[in-house]
């Protein structure tokens, strides 16, 4: 949906994208916005209210914002990378642990009322008084299937990380077993890329067991890589119109080889001790990064360019840019600052 945005629904849109990425509490506003010819803040924060979009850790043991029936189907496949994670994260302070038994408390918490991760860990410490409290409510967040319930990630509200279960949230219990095939091919490249966004190991069986039903070609590299057969192809001289992408988008974030989109060294530059910053493509490459800035009652979008734009580049982002700023401020006054402006 970078190529041309689409008329569709924000659940479509999500449930299309197999979710969007959400450390970032807003950040999926600002990728819809990108991909949507209609959004707006108020659609998407009306979906978590209402239930009908969830905030729950997923792929890669990342919190995705997905469509609720979608987390019926994703929270088993994601399961293997939620549990590795304890034991990359957490091992030391969680030796000798019934986990199940931790886990079974913790819901039993959450059932009750909603918490925030300190609050879980501060109740759980009571029964494991030797145990990392966080570790504790680690336990509880990737072995039972949790939502962070609004004012969380409500656009101009927000609010601290609050759990609840996500069976009492949204009445409904994941599925016994992913369906592997069935989710594989809602998110088809390379083995590898597969892999990356899943979070998860040993693919290939799976894309081999699918590829008499699917369109096979290789990159330049020879990689492999799946299509289904009647997918979107677009030619290779087509332009991409720049975009501007929230922090953590799965474009940059799920797949194994990201050269397509971005450089090694822009890809250095987006990076942080925190996280990933939000950037803006041009012709369909990371060309720079950006982020607003709020004063009063005035929004400042400022620009940073990883490389020098021509004048037809730069008049393209800040166009892009003012329409962001009147999707995310449309009260206030509005700058557009960086060194696209000279």
């Amino acid at each position: 949906m970078l190529l041309e945005r689409a008329d569709t629904t924000i659940e479509e849109a999500v449930t299309h994208l197999v979710g969007l990425q959400a450390q970032a509490p807003y950040a999926p506003y600002f990728g819809l916005w990108s991909r949507l010819r209609s959004s707006d803040t108020t659609g998407l924060a009306n979906a978590l209210i209402e239930r009908r979009l969830v905030r729950v850790a997923l792929m890669r043991s990342t919190i995705h914002l997905v469509a609720t029936a979608d987390y019926r189907s994703l929270r088993p496949w994601a399961q293997p990378a939620l549990e590795r994670e304890l034991d990359t994260a957490h091992k030391t302070m969680l030796a000798g642990v019934d986990r199940q038994a931790v886990a079974e408390a913790g819901e039993a918490l959450l059932s009750a009322r909603h918490l925030t991760p300190a609050e879980l860990g501060a109740s759980l410490r009571r029964r494991w008084p030797d145990r990392d409290p966080r570790a504790l409510a680690a336990v509880v967040r990737n072995l039972v299937p949790l939502v962070q319930v609004p004012p969380r990630a409500v656009w101009g509200i927000g609010g601290a990380t609050r759990y609840a279960t996500a069976a009492t949230w949204t009445g409904v219990e994941p599925a016994p077993a992913a369906d592997p095939e069935h989710i594989v091919l809602r998110y088809l490249a390379s083995v590898n890329d597969v892999q990356t966004w899943a979070g998860r190991t040993r693919l290939r069986p799976i894309l081999e067991k699918l590829r008499p039903r699917l369109a096979v070609f290789r990159n330049e590299y020879g990689t492999e890589l799946f299509d289904v057969p009647d997918g979107p192809r677009p030619h290779a001289d087509v332009r991409a119109p720049v975009r501007l992408l929230p922090e953590y988008d799965n474009l940059l974030a799920s797949h194994a080889d990201r050269t397509r989109v971005i450089s090694e060294e822009a890809r250095r530059r987006i990076t942080t001790r925190n996280g990933m910053r939000a950037t803006f493509l041009v012709d369909g490459q990371v060309a720079g990064a950006w982020k607003l800035r709020r004063a009063k009652r005035r929004v400042t979008l400022d620009i940073d360019p990883f490389r020098p734009l021509s004048a037809a580049e730069c008049n393209e982002v800040e166009t892009e840019g003012a329409r962001l700023l009147a999707f995310a401020a449309p009260d206030a006054g509005h700058d557009i600052d960086g060194t696209c402006r000279r």
